[in-house]
């Protein structure tokens, strides 16, 4: 049996280096992200780590116009709700599209996981979450 556990820490640290980590079930395939210590799907915890290839389609969205006080001054933004290739629905913020004049074309969009800001390593410690934008 092999117990595959990565931190929080870890997948924060594979993000800023423009990695998305997930966990794959050995025993039923599903694929978990971001990671948790047991399959979504069937509760084993016999699973493995796979870098995933950051492209999926837009299944939700919400524009952000009063933001928590971590992210004071970084108004206006779009967060998304990610269905990746690989399977898992993940959270994360859309750039290039102005929040104001964002609609419900969004909705299946492809996109890509652009590469992290400079500044993310600084808010390493606050969380920091995939950055998407529309892929070409």
């Amino acid at each position: 049996m092999v117990k595959a556990k990565i931190s929080v820490k870890e997948y924060l640290e594979a993000l800023n280096e423009n990695r998305l980590l997930g966990l794959k079930c050995l025993e039923c395939g599903f694929i978990t992200a971001p990671p948790r210590p047991a399959c979504r799907k069937c509760s084993a915890q016999n699973m493995e780590v796979v870098e995933l290839c950051g492209k999926g389609k837009i299944v939700t969205f919400t524009s952000i116009h009063i933001p928590p006080e971590s992210r004071r001054g970084q108004t206006p933004y779009i967060v998304v709700l990610v269905e990746l290739e690989e399977g898992p629905w993940i959270m994360g913020n859309l750039s290039g599209i102005d929040p104001s004049t964002a609609s419900l074309e969004l909705i299946d969009k492809r996109v890509i996981m652009k590469n992290m800001p400079s500044s993310a390593e600084k808010t390493l410690k606050d969380g920091i979450v995939p950055q998407f934008q529309l892929a070409d």
